[in-house]
């Protein structure tokens, strides 16, 4: 078998393998699209004072900078953005800014890494996994290679074979992949391989980021965001992209949060493919609504408390003529209630519980960030859930249970 052949920009050049410690230290990253936003996630895990210039952004690197993970300056890279700079990532796709940031990088002795010239570059991006609190990062000059070295090894440490997975290429269709609830390691062992063959993935803000930072570099990643309240990619143009690509002979994985079908429009862009002919794999994932109560402490059920638990969607209000939703039947029922998509909808949903029999009492919680390390958990009750969660600014995402396994696990968590 023929050995890879390494870039032509890297040939015969051989790095120095080195882990960065990062946390408190200035990171620039220069330029916010798509190669910054696969980059981004784990330079926020390495804890770095991260600061990205770009006059623009993609919605979910936006989507980072609103929730405080990096400082966003709104404006072209200018000469001194560097000064005291430990580490650069140089993203956009403007050659001449590219060549000034590497430049000062030169002068001010920073290391920086290029996305678009790797042979003008002193620092080489590796293809990066994790596994137990083992990273492994490979490098080779060619990315895809490294990739799939780096799944292979990877893949061997998590069920302990270590043997080789040779690169794949998977038939032209679609696949619609449950990522899970936020945390990378949740994601399905099917979807994470479908991931692995991917020519072109369609990700949501809320699938597990940290994924698409090990995708090889020729893996074309489309942002296809909701923002809530914010910018977001119209779900026809959504459906429009995975059968153009699909179409033009690609392997294109549409990578959802939780499960493609709760509350994921799965549906939606299934029928949408089968209408174009379009073969399509469907790969379950954990859904929110079930695995972030349980990480924060709450299980939906639990036996003679409750034998049922109810999952709705808060998107519109009780009051909203779009709603289909039987509030007073869901508040006649005793068991568990979790709301999706339901933050700035708490105040009318929980109005309407209480107007409809539900005791004011009634013990909540809700879990924001649910599984990343960001998660944190509030409680508060049908009657103040509202002004709590203005008073403590809880943002989307969160998941909300109502009921009382609130509290069932409490004496376990305080031992």
């Amino acid at each position: 078998m023929t050995a890879p052949t390494p870039h032509p920009s890297t040939e015969g050049r051989t790095p120095y393998p080195v882990g960065l410690l990062l946390a408190g230290r200035r990171v620039v990253v220069v330029g916010g699209g798509q190669v910054a936003q696969r980059r981004l996630p784990a330079l926020i895990a390495s804890g770095a004072e991260l600061h990205l210039i770009s006059p623009a952004t993609t919605p979910a690197v936006q989507a980072m900078a609103d929730a405080g993970e990096l400082t966003w300056h709104a404006r072209p890279y200018r000469d001194g953005d560097l000064a005291g700079t430990w580490y650069a990532l140089v993203a956009t796709d403007d050659p001449e800014v590219n060549a000034a940031v590497s430049a000062e990088a030169e002068r001010e002795r920073v290391f920086c890494s290029r996305s678009d010239d790797a042979s003008a570059a002193t620092a080489w991006t590796p293809a990066s996994g994790h596994d137990a609190g083992a990273t492994v990062a490979v490098l080779t000059g060619d990315p895809r290679h490294s990739a799939t070295l780096r799944d292979a090894i990877v893949g061997g440490l998590r069920d302990g074979s270590l043997a080789s997975r040779q690169y794949r290429s998977h038939g032209a269709g679609v696949a619609l992949v449950g990522g899970g609830p936020g945390d990378p390691d949740l994601i399905t062992v099917r979807g994470r391989r479908l991931l692995a063959d991917a020519d072109v993935v369609v990700a949501d803000r809320l699938a597990p980021r940290e994924l698409l930072a090990e995708l090889p570099e020729d893996v074309e990643v489309i942002d296809a965001s909701k923002i809530p309240y914010g910018r977001q990619m119209a779900q026809e143009a959504i459906n429009r992209a995975l059968i153009e690509h699909a179409e033009a002979g690609k392997f294109v994985v549409r990578l959802k949060g939780g499960d493609p079908y709760v509350f994921g429009r799965g549906g939606e862009e299934l029928l949408a493919c089968a209408e174009a002919g379009i073969p399509v794999t469907v790969v379950p994932g954990i859904s929110s609504s079930i695995s972030v109560p349980e990480t924060a402490g709450i299980p939906v059920t639990h036996r003679g408390l409750t034998q049922e638990f109810t999952v709705i969607s808060g998107h519109v209000g009780p009051d909203d003529p779009r709603s289909v939703t039987n509030w007073p039947a869901v508040a006649g029922m005793s068991g568990t209630l979790v709301l999706l998509m339901a933050v700035d909808k708490i105040g009318a949903i929980a109005a309407k519980l209480v107007e409809h029999g539900r005791p004011a009492d009634t013990p909540v919680a809700i879990v924001q960030e649910g599984t990343t390390a960001a998660q944190r958990r509030v409680d508060a009750t049908l009657g103040t859930v509202a002004a709590v969660v203005e008073a403590e600014e809880v943002k989307p995402p969160a998941v909300i249970v109502v009921g009382d396994v609130v509290n069932v696990l409490a004496a376990a968590f305080q031992r």
